[in-house]
């Protein structure tokens, strides 16, 4: 894609490549071309490439996808234009890839991952549909399998979406403030503390004292015991073997 080219902060990383295996590239659009991830690659951050797998069908048809094995519902995503299309992206980029399948039969994808993802130089994506990949598909280039729940989708582009977008937003300059994604839920295993903003009530609601008390100490003391007090109520799974201490109360516990 193309990029503008404002100046980036010294404290700012190499940019990362992520590119995207896929038979719905127009799906990327919308975003690609907002919000963080559009300011990351007008920044030069991070460069995105789609390649469509359709366009390394071996016939006239574009044909890319076959009846399973063995009988079965369904149709299985053909090893042949799958790896034909990684060779060619592969060979876009001297840099070694860390190469991914988006399947539900992948490993949860979780902000753990999302950060590790992050420090990869270069990633890519490889969007499934139908029932599925020939299982050669993984065997054969040695990907790993990621999923982003316990339920079935359409296809793989939206979960690459979802990569995408938590990768990015981890890399130093996409969100301006470097400390911006330090306090986001899972960041440290817990989910983050309540918000406020203006005005100081509404509706008989009021922001907690101390957020308006100026003392930066009670402020992070309470934030963190807002964030262990909800992960406790919401996501107690979070907390495992994790002390819970969340100290004197001095506000609403939402």
């Amino acid at each position: 894609m193309s990029t503008n080219e404002p100046s980036i902060p010294k404290w700012l990383k190499a940019a990362m490549r992520i590119d995207v295996l896929t038979l719905f590239p127009e799906m990327f659009a919308s975003p690609m071309g907002s919000s963080i991830v559009k300011r990351a690659l007008d920044a030069g951050i991070v460069e995105i490439t789609l390649t469509n797998i359709r366009d390394f069908a071996a016939d006239s048809y574009n044909k890319v996808d076959d009846k399973p094995y063995g009988g079965g519902p369904g149709m299985v995503m053909m090893p042949g234009p799958v790896f034909d299309c990684y060779e060619h992206v592969i060979a876009l980029s001297p840099q070694k890839p860390r190469t991914i399948l988006l399947t539900p039969q992948g490993k949860p994808f979780d902000q753990a991952k999302a950060r590790e993802l992050s420090m990869e130089k270069r990633l890519i994506l490889i969007a499934g549909r139908y029932e599925g990949f020939d299982e050669r598909i993984r065997i054969g280039l040695g990907a790993e399998q990621l999923s982003i729940g316990d339920y079935v989708l359409s296809g793989g582009e939206l979960p690459a979406m979802v990569v995408i977008d938590a990768v990015v937003r981890l890399l130093a300059g996409a969100l301006g403030d470097r400390d911006s994604a330090k306090d986001d839920s899972f960041s440290d295993g817990l989910l983050e503390y309540p918000q406020y903003t203006r005005p100081e009530v509404f509706r008989q609601m009021k922001v907690p004292d101390v957020l308006l008390s100026g003392d930066h100490a009670r402020i992070a003391q309470w934030r963190r015991q807002q964030a262990l007090e909800r992960t406790k109520k919401h996501r107690p799974d979070l907390l495992g073997d994790r002390p819970y201490d969340p100290g004197p109360s001095e506000g609403p516990n939402p």
